[in-house]
């Protein structure tokens, strides 16, 4: 089966039998249809859980069953290992500067520093090419070769622990590279398969990250004391081909966007460029604003959780200056699964959601100069882990939310590469500031205005007014593309079943009319398909 059709497709009809809803079957001898057959079908058929495909419709993510429930384990796994890798990157770090130092670097540091550095910035840098190329070689396929950069830039830099510009090439841009082209699906698959729960299981997955976190470090802190660089670096590449073996899971629900068509008078630049990237989602003002928002606010996002040991270092001198960066990495993680279960309520605005932690990140980060106890500072970074965790879960519903299954990839994607400016540069600036002051106060409090002021803009989102004919095109663009990929025929069984299947579930009063409905569906369809004897095909 090919990657480009969704699961659903079934198959075609044979001798003279036609596969039909939970596989009820109408039998069908030349033109004369067996309506007894039919309408025992109707009162026999069996009706699944409120999860099954046939009840949501046919458009619709299962919102269960195995292979969902396993989807969502293989992105938690993915990024976990993702930016597990990323985050526990300070024990390499700490390694790299002192060998730089004894080799008579006199900016040991910073050259270590960049290492690291390159592969965050990498990986939001490029995620939009990530978008991109899964619209266009599809989900699995763009895990798969995220995956094997990543191992493999991973494993070259065994072979290079003493030659800090390769470590550049391949740790830095390799895995970094390797991880933008996986992340990115990891957050849109999960909208092929859930929609109701599509809050909790996002929440589900982010956690991923901190959970890895957590559990990397002892590992690779011993295998580094124990057994080297090299070998850390050996058990890190393995560790990254989980990713491999997760994107054979990743088969997507929807096919991907069909390229738009030629019109006469457009360049073949312009045309180029319509086939490869989604400007519809650029259409869209509401994503438009979320996307400059978001990065605006991520400015002073990144500020605290880069200085907060030197922070702590300077102001509660004696005091344990990691514990605060493990109290956001914790409630991060149960930030995530908290509010992914809430953004799945009734009524409750993703977005707001997303502009409550902003504003409680900015005014939390503005706070952190202020305070004098040490307790009132782990209090502070817990909050501030729980709404990062808030708003870390958030960026794939509110993608689909907005743009759509046909556009949320592209959407996610260039929305992490957007960010990935403010995230490199907030810091260093941060930094350039205290090495002038001499104090974190202005820093802090500068880095603070970011996230509240990006959250504040948002509220434009609710001024904009989205064209209706738009949502039309967006829902008969992604018909048209399922019909498509699974050959079905218009005007068949299978476009109108749900003509029938909603009475009922209703009462045997509806069904009657579904009855009628379905006669009349028959005729249609047996006058259209007569030369093939066929009522109808998935």
């Amino acid at each position: 089966m090919a990657e480009s059709q969704p699961l659903s497709e079934s198959a075609k009809t044979k001798d003279g039998i036609a596969p039909q809803v939970n596989g009820t079957r109408i039998i069908e001898s030349g033109r004369n249809t067996n309506r007894t057959a039919i309408k025992q079908s109707f009162s026999e058929e069996h009706i699944e859980a409120p999860c099954c495909r046939d009840i949501h419709g046919r458009n619709e993510p299962p919102d269960g069953g195995m292979r969902a429930w396993l989807v969502m384990v293989s992105a938690f796994v993915c990024n976990g290992v993702i930016f597990g890798t990323i985050n526990t990157y300070g024990i390499i770090y700490a390694l790299l500067t002192d060998r730089l130092t004894t080799q008579g670097e006199k900016e040991a540091s910073s050259k270590a520093a960049l290492v690291g550095s390159l592969t965050i910035g990498t990986t939001f840098l490029l995620s939009p090419i990530a978008g991109v190329l899964t619209d266009k070689i599809g989900l699995r396929l763009t895990t798969l070769i995220g995956g094997l950069l990543s191992a493999a830039g991973l494993l070259l830099s065994s072979f290079f622990t003493h030659n800090i510009q390769a470590l550049y090439l391949t740790y830095g841009v390799m895995f970094g590279l390797g991880a933008a082209l996986a992340y990115t699906p990891t957050l849109a698959i999960l909208g092929h398969y859930f929609k109701r729960y599509l809050g909790k299981v996002s929440g589900f997955v982010t956690a991923g990250s901190s959970v890895f976190t957590a559990i990397l470090p002892p590992g690779l802190d011993y295998l580094l004391r124990g057994y080297g660089l090299q070998t850390t670096l050996w058990a890190m590449s393995l560790i990254s081909c989980f990713i491999i073996i997760c994107s054979f899971v990743y088969k997507p629900l929807r096919p991907p966007p069909i390229p738009p068509q030629k019109k006469p008078g457009r360049s073949r630049i312009n045309t180029i460029l319509r086939s490869t990237i989604n400007v519809d989602i650029w259409k869209r003002k509401k994503y438009v604003i979320w996307a400059l928002c978001v990065p605006m606010a991520l400015f002073g996002y990144f500020v605290p959780y880069v200085h907060m040991i030197k922070f702590v270092q300077t102001t509660f001198p004696g005091k344990d200056p990691n514990l605060p960066v493990m109290c956001i990495g914790v409630t991060s993680g149960i930030g995530r699964l908290i509010f992914g279960i809430i953004a799945d309520l009734p009524r409750v605005n993703r977005i707001y959601l997303q502009q409550l932690a902003l504003a409680c990140i900015g005014v939390v980060t503005l706070l952190l100069p202020l305070t004098s106890s040490y307790v009132l500072l782990i209090v502070f970074t817990l909050i501030m882990g729980l709404f990062d965790g808030c708003f870390i879960s958030l960026l794939g519903p509110i993608a689909y939310e907005i743009c759509g299954p046909s556009g949320a990839t592209q959407a996610i994607g260039f929305l992490l590469g957007m960010s990935s400016l403010p995230l490199t540069i907030g810091p260093p600036i941060a930094g350039w500031i205290y090495d002038k002051t001499g104090t974190y106060t202005t820093p802090l409090i500068l880095a603070g205005i970011p996230p509240i002021l990006g959250s504040t803009i948002m509220f434009l989102i609710r001024c904009v007014r989205e064209d209706d004919n738009y949502e039309k095109k967006i829902s008969r663009n992604t018909n048209t593309d399922l019909e498509n990929t699974a050959d079905i025929p218009k005007n068949t069984w299978e476009n109108n079943e749900q003509n029938f299947i909603v009475p009922l579930l209703r009462g045997s009063d509806d069904t009657k009319e579904a009855d009628g409905k379905a006669d009349t569906m028959l005729k249609t369809s047996s006058s259209e398909s007569a030369p093939h004897s066929e009522v109808g095909r998935f």
